[in-house]
């Protein structure tokens, strides 16, 4: 059973971003202003990824813990509607396996980069972050790991 009225969790839902969150917004100003230049939510690919590297063929989905599942200290699931979140959380993953696998076959390489990197007790300097991110995409020739995650 759930703690909060219908409306208070409504309000509480109608809260959360889909889009420029925090980390997004912490990771795109730090790349631009290494001179990184990219395209945001790009509606033509697969899953409309975060950030979108078209010179480099790559790009940069930046992943809230507890959305998408992440096996960190930053994702609990919840005590009420506990099968209700499994299954949420369960078809976020697939959902985004399938994304990473189109984006993929299509020539595009992939970085996941979850929200526990960039906040939280085991968060990691926002300049090694950026650092890993720029490495990736200096890394073009790479093509045997097009899937990666930070």
């Amino acid at each position: 059973m759930d703690v909060l009225t219908q409306e208070q969790r409504r309000l509480n839902m109608s809260r959360i971003r889909g889009r420029d969150t925090k980390p997004e917004l912490l990771l795109r100003k730090g790349l631009h202003a290494r001179g990184y230049r990219f395209r945001v939510n790009v509606t033509d690919l697969p899953g409309r990824p975060d950030i979108v590297f078209p010179k480099y063929r790559a790009v940069i989905q930046v992943n809230g813990c507890f959305w998408h599942g992440h096996d960190c200290h930053l994702f609990k699931t919840p005590a009420s509607r506990q099968e209700f979140w499994a299954e949420k959380i369960s078809a976020n993953r697939s959902r985004d396996k399938l994304t990473d696998r189109a984006l993929s076959d299509a020539g595009w390489r992939v970085l996941t980069v979850w929200e526990c990197s960039l906040k939280g007790v085991k968060r990691r300097p926002l300049s090694e972050v950026l650092a890993c991110c720029e490495t990736f995409l200096r890394d073009h020739n790479n093509k045997m790991d097009t899937v990666r995650s930070l």
